[in-house]
């Protein structure tokens, strides 16, 4: 009933910024969490940030003050600015909504960063 769709991942240098978007569609209410993750080859995937109940933002450690997580409720859209990006960013990122409607992921966009 709900599908999520990331785009903007792509091939950027260290240093350089990508915007990453989610677009969901369908029945889409009671949404506890919304955010962000990514998995390297070889790596757990990892929670990168995430908005919560209230407002309440999370980033991981090694993103924060790169990163920032927002979203459009009009447009039912999320986003991931990513700027200062570092190599170790590489990752397929994925975006995730979980509520009532259950818990539901995006396919995945690569974003891949060069040195």
């Amino acid at each position: 009933q709900v599908q999520l769709v990331e785009s903007g991942g792509g091939l950027v240098q260290a240093g350089g910024s990508l915007r990453l978007s989610c677009a969901a569609s369908g029945s889409i209410f009671s949404i506890n969490t919304m955010g962000w993750y990514r998995q390297a080859p070889g790596q757990q995937r990892e929670l990168v940030a995430e908005i919560r109940s209230g407002a309440w933002i999370m980033y991981a450690d090694s993103v924060k003050s790169r990163f920032t997580i927002s979203r459009d409720n009009a447009k039912n859209t999320m986003y991931l600015q990513m700027n200062s990006m570092k190599p170790e960013d590489t990752a397929v990122y994925y975006c995730n909504l979980n509520g009532i409607i259950g818990d539901y992921w995006g396919q995945g966009t690569q974003v891949t960063v060069s040195s």
